[in-house]
This record gives structure tokens, C-alpha cells and sequence, in this order.
């Protein structure tokens, strides 16, 4: 049974409150302002934006360059993926792909375009290797090297959470029925992957097509439509209308990728129980994988090596000598130290906040009797939240924040984060919360405890480590955003993201890739001290009996 209670109430005042001024009012002051032109109201930047050839081109080159990025990104995050659940390769090497795998996440995607320059540029580390440029790094081919390394996290955690769910025992069946290895391979793990790798294809294109890092860096003379939207609003001469009518551009694929994910749901295929089988010898599948793997590990790794190498060079390619000036110069700057700190400030904050925000919403669509038109509302801002690309949020908030006393402060940057990364920490909270005993606030409650108490005392002890995965996501997501923050930061207010676009002006790559190693030090400590606690999480919970007794209390074990 569940029940309801003032405090939920509470909550879902906060909640409404909050997505309306942060949410709905700066999404309707966007659609407002793309009707404002020059002589008034009306469609003017509406056509002039859909005649101008400039802006069209820029969103077919994105819809081009995401496609085909996004595409490539699905097949190697299925190589990747098939290799760790159907070889026989050794643990560690699957647990080393895994681990590349994810590394891309943890860098803020401008730094991917400025580590492919010192990598495949003329004058770059692989180039210098090999003696010659393997390809030009500016425009399309640099755009989708990019692409291929940001979107190839979220695609293999995707098809790779999915494919450990796949029942193996149907290999044996179709190896029973004389089915030709193609026909295994397509009935037993494409079929059942199929949605899967859909979506996996939508998120990846999705964003390829918003994100503005990586063309900052690398785009040159090919235009996006994220690069057009940056221009319009922070060039020579900014044209707000103009600038609002493109971002509302941007957001029609989100919108027709939510209704295809929506279609697929249907496509999935569950399993009544999932089994493991020991595999089935196959050198020669071993072999395949294992060398495609590795080819994949090594481009991904081959692109962030620079990373590691140019801070520590006098001056690249000019003088190799090894020096720590570059190092002890960011460290000496407090300009940079106070860019630092706002980054640090900003990421706990938005982590914090963020994750109570996203375990209040939980609690009242998976544990509480509010009405359906209550957790619809909700329900509702997951889907907006989870369609809105990074630089239309921040662009709505500079024109709906625009000389108020928000403006140019860190409260502002926390709030867009929050909003913006909002729907991963929450449906991660109500998938966690809807696994737990339903009757533990009503035996509590006729108990004679509290339900706040309840739910301090029981519930969240149970949702722990999901509520480490939650700050980890939105503490890790803060750091490495510059989509989202990208209009709104200030020169106070500025984080190392926005910090490490200016310094692109003034060609200072070693602090660029400086501030890049901290950013990836301090998520990788982040991750460590996370999954420390979560370790030490469930090794006291397995010493502690299943239910301890206190009085009139109920404590059931985390």
C-alpha cells in the first residue's frame, strides 16, 4: 500500500515551482522572443531564417555529419559490447575496453576537437608518428572524429546494459535447429538488441547534432547549426529573434526522436528469466573481436594521449623539452584558480541540490497516491527536460535572466544544470524506489513512526548506492558542460569549460589541455571516492541481520 502525505505535497509545490520559473518560463519567453522583429511582432525571423541558404546548409551539415557519426558510434558500441558478453577474451581486457569505453565522458567535449588538432593536425603527435597527415581534421571528417569519441559512451552503456539482459540459452536452440551462423547471430542477438541499437542511434545523433564544443574546435569552414546558433547570439552583431527562431531549429530532432523511442518501447523484447551459458569455443571470433576491439581502444586512446604529453612540452612541436611551467603557470594564476573553484562550487551544488531535487520527484510517482495529474505533470517535465538541447536552455535563460539579480551569478548556472541534466538522476531514483517494498511506510506509519523519519531511516539507506550514481552523473555532467552555460556565465562566474573557450582565442592550448587533465583528475577522483563508498555501503549492510528491531521502530536492513 502507499500512502500520502503533507510532506509530498510540499515537494510537488517546490517541484511546480521551480520547472515553472526555470522550465516553462524560459522556453516561453524563446517562443516569445522569435516573434519579435525589428518593426514588431510577427513571422519575419521565421522567413528570413528558412530563406537564408547559410542557416539552412548549416542544419543539413548537421544533420549530415550526425547521422553518419551516430551510425558508426552504434556499430562500435555493438563491437564493444558483443566482445565483453560473447567472447571468451580474458577479464581484464574486457574490464580495459569498458573503462576506455567510458573515458570520453569524463572530458568536456571542446577538449575532444583540441586533442584531435595536436593529434592528427599538421603538426600533430599521430601525424608526426607517421609521417604524414592520415586526414584533414577540419570540417566533416574532424567533426565526426569527435562525434564518434563524445556519443560512444552513452551509445555502449546503452547497448551494453541491455545486452547483459539477453537470454544466452537461445544460442544453444539455434545451434539445435541447424541455423546458419548468420541466422544465429541475427535471431539471438540483433533481434533482441534491435530497439536497443535504435535508440542508441538517436541518442547518438541527437547529440552530434547540439552539441557546440566540438565544431568551436574543429568545425573550420563547415558550418552547424549549434555554431550558426553561438554566432547569431554572441557575434558582431547578435540577433536575438533570429538567434531564438534556430534554437527552436534545434529542437526538432529531440522532438522526433522522443516519438520514435516512444514507438520502439513496444519492440523490446523481455525475458520471462535470463540465463548465462558458458560460450562456445571460437578462436577465430576471439581473434576478431579482440583485434577490432583493440584498434577502437587505441584510436580513443591515441586522441586523448596529447593530453597527457602537451602540458609537459616547453612549446609544441617547436620545443620538446620537458618542463612543469605550463602546470605551475595555471596553478599561479588566480584567475584560473577562481575558474577552478567555480567549477568545484558549481558541480557539488548542482550534484547536491540536483539529486534531492530528482529523489523528491521519485518519491511521489513511485511511493505516494497523488493523483495521475500530479505525477503527469512530472512525468511531463521529464519528457521537455530530456528533449531540450544544453545551448537552448542556456539561451532562454539569458533572455529570460537578463538583468535580474541572477544574472551573472553562480546560483543562475547551478539552477540551468539542474534543469538540464534532470531526467537521467530521476528516472534512475523512481526505477530504484519502485524495486523497494511498497508496504514499509504503511507498516511504519501503523507503527507509530513518522513517514519523513520512515523514509530517512529505511528507504534511502535502501537507495544508497543509487543516490551515489545520481550525484556522481550530475557532478560529473557540471564539469565537463558548456552547452548548457555557455550564454549565461559570466567573467565571475566564468567555469573551466567557458574558461577553456577563451583561451582558444589567445591560442593558449597548453593551459587548455592543463585545465583538461584537472577536469578528468577530478572525475576520476569523484568516481573513486563514489564507488569507495558505495563499496563500504554493501559490505555493512551485508554484516547487519535482514531486519533489526528498535521499540516501535522499523529498521529493515539496507
Amino acid at each position: 500500500m502507499k500512502i500520502k502525505n503533507k510532506e509530498l505535497r510540499i515537494v510537488f509545490v517546490i517541484a511546480a515551482i521551480y520547472f515553472t520559473v526555470f522550465l516553462a518560463l524560459p522556453i516561453g519567453a524563446l517562443l516569445v522572443k522569435s516573434f519579435i522583429t525589428d518593426s514588431g511582432a510577427g513571422i519575419g525571423n521565421y522567413t528570413g531564417i528558412f530563406g537564408d541558404t547559410k542557416v539552412l546548409a548549416a542544419f543539413f551539415n548537421s544533420f549530415k555529419v550526425s547521422a553518419a557519426a551516430a551510425l558508426l558510434t552504434t556499430a562500435l558500441a555493438f563491437l564493444l559490447s558483443y566482445t565483453i558478453h560473447y567472447t571468451r577474451l580474458p577479464g581484464g581486457v574486457k574490464r580495459s575496453i569498458s573503462a576506455v569505453a567510458r573515458l570520453p565522458m569524463l572530458l568536456p567535449t571542446i577538449t575532444y576537437g583540441f586533442a584531435i588538432i595536436y593529434s592528427f593536425g599538421k603538426q600533430g603527435l599521430i601525424t608526426r608518428l607517421f609521417g604524414h597527415q592520415l586526414f584533414e581534421i577540419y570540417g566533416f571528417n574532424g567533426l565526426m572524429t569527435g562525434y564518434v569519441i563524445y556519443t560512444l559512451p552513452v551509445a555502449f552503456i546503452l547497448i551494453q546494459n541491455t545486452m547483459q539482459y539477453v537470454d544466452k540459452r537461445f544460442m544453444v536452440v539455434s545451434r539445435l535447429m541447424a541455423d546458419k551462423p548468420v541466422r544465429g547471430f541475427f535471431t539471438t542477438v540483433l533481434r533482441p538488441l534491435s530497439a536497443t541499437l535504435m535508440a542508441a542511434f538517436i541518442q547518438s545523433f541527437f547529440l552530434c547534432f547540439t552539441d557546440f564544443g566540438i565544431p568551436a574546435a574543429v568545425g573550420g569552414d563547415f558550418n552547424t547549426i549549434a555554431g550558426m546558433l553561438y554566432t547569431q547570439m554572441l557575434g558582431s552583431v547578435p540577433d536575438f529573434g533570429k538567434g531564438a527562431v534556430i534554437a527552436f531549429m534545434m529542437l526538432l530532432p529531440s522532438v522526433l526522436s522522443i516519438v520514435v523511442l516512444h514507438v520502439l518501447e513496444k519492440y523490446n523484447i523481455r525475458y520471462t528469466h535470463v540465463s548465462d551459458i558458458e560460450l562456445k569455443k571460437n578462436r577465430g571470433r576471439d581473434l576478431v573481436c579482440g583485434l577490432l576491439c583493440l584498434v577502437t581502444v587505441l584510436c580513443v586512446v591515441s586522441v586523448f594521449a596529447v593530453i597527457f604529453v602537451i602540458p609537459f612540452i616547453q612549446d609544441w612541436p617547436y620545443n620538446l623539452q620537458p618542463t612543469l611551467q605550463h602546470i605551475t603557470d595555471v596553478f599561479g594564476d588566480n584567475s584560473l584558480l577562481m575558474v577552478m573553484k567555480n567549477s568545484l562550487v558549481v558541480s557539488l551544488l548542482t550534484a547536491l541540490i540536483g539529486t534531492l531535487m530528482a529523489y523528491g520527484c521519485a518519491l511521489i510517482t513511485a511511493r505516494s497516491t497523488m493523483s495521475a495529474a500530479v505525477k503527469g505533470v512530472i512525468e511531463g517535465v521529464i519528457l521537455v527536460t530530456n528533449t531540450i538541447p544544453g545551448m537552448v536552455l542556456g539561451l532562454s535563460y539569458l533572455f529570460v535572466f537578463s538583468g535580474s539579480p541572477l544574472q551573472g551569478t553562480i546560483i543562475l548556472l547551478i539552477l540551468c544544470n539542474i534543469v538540464h541534466y534532470f531526467s537521467t538522476p530521476y528516472i534512475m531514483m523512481k526505477s530504484s524506489l519502485s524495486k523497494l517494498n511498497a508496504s514499509w511506510e504503511t507498516t511504519a506509519k501503523l507503527m507509530g513512526d513518522s513517514w519523513l523519519g520512515t523514509i530517512i531511516r529505511v528507504v534511502t539507506p535502501n537507495t544508497y548506492s543509487t543516490l551515489l550514481e545520481v550525484f556522481g552523473y550530475y557532478f560529473i555532467n557540471a564539469m565537463v558542460t558548456i552547452s548548457a552555460v555557455i550564454f549565461i556565465a559570466g567573467a565571475r562566474t566564468m567555469v573551466i569549460t567557458t574558461k577553456i573557450k577563451e583561451l582558444q582565442y589567445y591560442n593558449k592550448y597548453s593551459e587548455i589541455f592543463v585545465l583538461s587533465l584537472l577536469i578528468l583528475a577530478v572525475n576520476l577522483l569523484s568516481k573513486g571516492v563514489l564507488a569507495l563508498l558505495a563499496r563500504r555501503r554493501a559490505e555493512k549492510a551485508r554484516s547487519e541481520k535482514p531486519v533489526a528491531k528498535s521499540g516501535n521502530k522499523v529498521t529493515p536492513a539496507a
